[in-house]
């Protein structure tokens, strides 16, 4: 009878820790095998401590998007490049697509999430998940292998993932869709556009950013929406963007830079709206309204 409790016991907080760990039941649940492909090695796990033992350059991106776990995977074919598998369970959607948008590189294809396939490299994100898949060398079996992978990992994450609400709020009138960008982090920023080597605008993982290019006939522009957990910190972001980025600014808030584009800024409450290098003064106003 004691001995039968342990067991129902134990095999309870199997189960449960199962459930608990989502990233470990995707992987669990994927091929060994596949088209002659073969697990090579066993699964790697890292966390947003140990995650550069693996991607040392890279590694930072993913702790500014809230990285839970990296797992990784090897499948190796006599004669064939190897096929190297990477899920990363960023805990939310939203951080999901944010570290997807990092790289926007690549043609479309219909895997995942906004799926993108550019020479050697598979990637998507769905609902919490963001995946990698990397050929070591171009071949038209690996892609296809790839491909299949990629196909059967989006097949187990039953749900689609959110976008970010604060993407609702762009301009949608000469908006740039493949230069969106969705961040909490000022090294992603700057990466992106860079503003200043200080984080002049307090960004932290409960700030939501979005940075996005504009077009609109010879003009061009960025936009850049933050917005903060509350009017206070909104509050000391602006003065801040005021006094260290648009100090010439005029009465009207807009400043022209030193090569002869316009900058300027607006406070809604808790989101601060910032209009970066526009082609032109009115082009910079009309951004400014027209954001939702």
């Amino acid at each position: 009878m004691y001995a039968s409790i342990l067991t129902i016991t134990f095999c309870f907080m199997a189960v449960t820790a199962s459930y608990a760990d989502p990233l470990r039941q995707l992987a669990d649940s994927l091929p060994r095998k596949l088209s002659g492909w073969t697990v090579d090695g066993e699964d790697r796990y890292f966390d947003d401590k140990t995650i550069f033992d693996y991607i040392d350059g890279s590694g930072e991106i993913y702790r500014a998007y809230n990285l839970r776990q990296c797992m990784a995977r090897t499948y190796s074919k006599e004669g064939s490049p190897g096929i190297v598998l990477d899920l990363f369970d960023m805990g939310t959607s939203a951080d999901a697509f944010g570290v997807f948008t990092h790289d926007l590189e690549g043609e479309v294809v219909a895997i995942g999430q906004d799926g993108r396939w550019r020479p050697g490299w598979l990637n998507f994100w769905k609902d919490r998940f963001f995946v990698s898949i990397t050929i070591q060398e171009e071949n038209v079996q690996a892609f296809d292998a790839a491909l299949e992978l990629g196909r059967q990992a989006t097949a187990l994450v039953p749900k689609q993932g959110d976008r970010p609400k604060l993407l609702e709020r762009l301009p949608q009138k000469g908006l740039q869709r493949g230069t969106v960008r969705f961040l909490h982090h000022p090294i992603v920023l700057n990466y992106h556009f860079y503003l200043s080597d200080e984080n002049i605008l307090d960004l932290s993982p409960q700030t939501d950013a979005v940075l996005a290019s504009y077009q609109k006939g010879n003009h061009s522009a960025r936009l850049l929406l933050v917005h903060y957990p509350n009017a206070k910190l909104a509050r000391k972001a602006a003065e801040n963007i005021r006094q260290h980025y648009l100090p010439d600014a005029d009465a009207d808030g807009m400043a022209r830079l030193e090569n002869g584009k316009w900058a300027s800024s607006r406070l809604a409450n808790q989101l601060l709206i910032l209009v970066l290098e526009a082609g032109s003064r009115e082009f910079a106003a009309g951004l400014l309204r027209e954001v939702n």
